[in-house]
């Protein structure tokens, strides 16, 4: 009986103490749109800009980041997507700087 309980006791504290699981969550940068983008509906728009600079760059093989650069490309793609909120984010930032994908 007292080996129950002691079993029974630290199945407890394992259920209490364990983290909390989280679920995984996926993002297809490709269909986020500028509304999406500036209104936080996926991620903050920082997260998503230091996202895809890293994206852009890996494509062209600089792995340099000028983060006073990436301050204001981004501010420049919030400003671009204010007015033109359906387009696709990844086709924003290729409008306004000449990339491809």
């Amino acid at each position: 009986m007292r080996k129950l309980a002691f079993v029974s006791a630290g199945l407890i504290f394992a259920v209490i103490a364990a983290p909390a699981a989280q679920a995984q969550v996926t993002i297809d940068v490709a269909k986020i749109t500028c509304e999406q983008f500036i209104l936080y509906k996926v991620s903050s728009p920082q997260n998503l800009a230091i996202w895809l600079s890293g994206y852009y760059s890996g494509k062209r093989g600089n792995t340099l980041v000028d983060t006073q650069d990436l301050k204001e490309k981004s501010d420049k793609v919030i400003d671009y997507c204010r007015a033109n909120l359906n387009t696709p984010l990844m086709q924003a930032v290729e409008t306004l700087f000449g990339l491809n994908k």
